[in-house]
């Protein structure tokens, strides 16, 4: 994607630098560079319950000076901690409810940080361990796309500096367990920088701690997602206000923007009440609502860091009268922070759920117009390349990348099955079905939920308990297939036969709606066949409502001719 205009000048004064430090920089572990896959037994052995994590970021020398206390209690019994750690940063010192161990009580050969324990837990049992460590952490090529540190400048020179992980990890700057089921229940970030910067970051700020010419802002988060939790540093100031729910409590609203951006910060921050607004009334309770809605100017386009989401999208303008960016990241509080995948493998629950909230915000806020022209853009991006789901625990960049898995059909793809859904269910089972999935419950209210994880096998669940039918058929096409199905027609003298043609020939007994004249006759299509009478010459459109996702030839020929256009185009 193309830098945002906004954001280009200063990005070119920290090229030459950042260009330096990513040639320069060691390679990363192959353990380092994957992130979730089977989590070892070790660590399904322990519950993560406290990090306390203290940073010093020193922005001339592009370091990290860190110490990370972390506490576990056991499941069942273990005589062994096991972490993940970036390797290229070197550790000094590590301790085990304050005993040091020597260097053969641990090892961080490759990134995975195995600690034994000085005297093995019980079930029940804890532990707490001190980890000092530092270094230059691994600087991102083009993130959000890839994980790391970005240290830019500020157009007069003032340092900024964003980490985003979601690929590569948490490991990439702090001690974690680097699977979506290593959330800790309880995090506390400190971070240290000089007097003329701030560091928003994740939670509630308990307070502001000064140190001479540095000064340290102590953050606190409850469940932070694993590679939601981050560090940004810069110029920033702050806009704050107050949104009164429609559930009664009141929610702090942050926006941190860069010095000489107010007047598109204040726009931006115009746009939160009305978002969450949306979300409350069409999903639930904001799930952070003690925390905070905060936002935070990056040089990064964006990520959904919980709580404090990262925004570099350059304050536009839009069509829609929304910015996307914005809506889809705070989609993730929702849909990734609040419920959380099992596994990089029911990724789309993070990804295509927070898709369909932007064309179903535009539906919110102007109607059906808006709603449609996002859907037919998400429909050109469509691929069709590998299924959504493979039925197996996955690594992180087996679901993204593009050359072994599903990528951004996770996104676009999902969006559009689940509009498919919706109009096959209905809207009341469709947004219960949402409810149940993010908060555990039909019924939430602040304080009576808890952020938790779900498998997509719990969605189809809880759509099948919903609306008491087995719509197993319907997720295991577009789930579990990488083809679309499709509609096929057959004239008969008067009659118009219409039949489903789906991968692997599977049940797929999807009602089609089918206009012929004036007149709009829904087939059942209960085996996959449905006839109507239509003589010939007649008009007849199938679907003409847009509710079916499903393949049409003339979108694989624009997206064929796309392609081509882009291969002519010199490098």
């Amino acid at each position: 994607m193309t830098v945002p205009r906004l954001l280009t000048l200063a990005l070119c004064a920290a090229l030459a630098s950042l260009a330096h430090a990513q040639a320069t920089q060691p390679p990363l572990s192959e353990q380092t560079l994957r992130s979730g896959g089977p989590m070892p037994v070790e660590q399904q052995r322990v519950r993560f319950e406290h990090a306390e994590l203290h940073f010093s970021v020193d922005p001339a020398q592009q370091t990290l000076d860190a110490t990370a206390k972390l506490a576990f209690s056991a499941r069942e019994a273990t005589d062994a901690l096991l972490l993940d750690l970036d390797p290229n940063l070197a550790i000094h010192r590590l301790s085990v409810n304050g005993k040091t161990l020597d260097a053969g009580q641990w090892s961080n050969p490759d990134g995975r940080l195995r600690i034994q324990l000085p005297r093995p837990l019980a079930k029940d049992g804890k532990a707490t361990v001190e980890i000092h460590y530092g270094g230059k952490p691994h600087v991102a090529k083009k993130a959000p796309w890839d994980g790391g540190f970005v240290w830019s400048h500020t157009e007069d020179g003032q340092p900024w500096i964003a980490t985003a992980v979601e690929g590569e990890g948490c490991d990439l700057f702090w001690p974690c367990i680097d699977h979506p089921q290593g959330k800790p229940a309880l995090v506390d970030t400190y971070v240290t920088v000089p007097k003329s910067l701030a560091a928003p970051g994740n939670g509630v700020l308990v307070d502001i701690r000064e140190h001479g010419a540095t000064h340290t802002y102590h953050w606190r988060a409850r469940h932070p997602t694993t590679y939601a939790v981050s560090i940004n540093v810069g110029p920033f100031e702050v806009l704050k206000g107050d949104y009164h729910s429609r559930y009664g409590n009141t929610i702090p609203m942050q926006m941190w923007y860069l010095r000489g951006h107010e007047a598109q910060a204040r726009r931006l921050f115009g746009e939160f009440p009305r978002m969450l607004d949306f979300f409350e009334q069409e999903i639930g309770p904001y799930p952070f609502g003690d925390e905070k809605m905060g936002v935070v100017e990056t040089p990064h386009l964006g990520m959904e860091h919980q709580t404090i989401n990262a925004y570099g999208n350059g304050y536009p303008r839009s069509e829609y009268g929304f910015d996307w960016l914005l809506q889809h990241e705070f989609s993730h509080e929702w849909f990734g922070n609040q419920v959380t995948n099992a596994d990089w493998d029911d990724m789309w629950l993070h990804e295509g759920f927070g898709t369909y909230m932007q064309p179903l915000y535009g539906q919110y806020l102007y109607g059906d117009m808006p709603y449609f022209a996002m859907l037919q853009n998400e429909r050109g991006m469509v691929r069709n390349a590998y299924p959504i789901v493979a039925g197996r625990s996955q690594f992180e960049h087996e679901v993204y990348d593009a050359g072994h898995g599903p990528a951004n059909d996770i996104y676009y793809k999902g969006s559009l099955m689940l509009h498919t859904l919706r109009q096959l269910i209905g809207d009341r089972a469709f947004f219960e079905s949402i409810r149940r999935l993010v908060y555990g419950r039909p019924d939430p209210e602040p304080g009576n939920f808890a952020p938790h994880y779900a498998t997509t096998g719990d969605y189809i669940a809880i759509v099948d308990q919903v609306t008491g039918r087995d719509l197993g058929w319907f997720f295991d096409v577009y789930l579990r297939e990488a083809a679309l199905p499709s509609l096929e027609t057959r004239q008969d003298g008067n009659i118009l036969h219409v039949h489903w043609k789906v991968p692997h020939d599977k049940p797929f007994p999807m009602p089609v709606e089918v206009q012929v004249g004036d007149r709009l006759v829904t087939l059942p299509m209960a085996g996959g066949d449905g006839s109507v009478e239509a003589p010939a010459g007649t008009l007849v459109i199938l679907d003409p409502r847009s509710k079916l996702l499903r393949d049409q030839p003339h979108v694989a020929e624009y997206q064929q001719w796309r392609k081509e256009q882009a291969e002519k185009k010199p490098k």
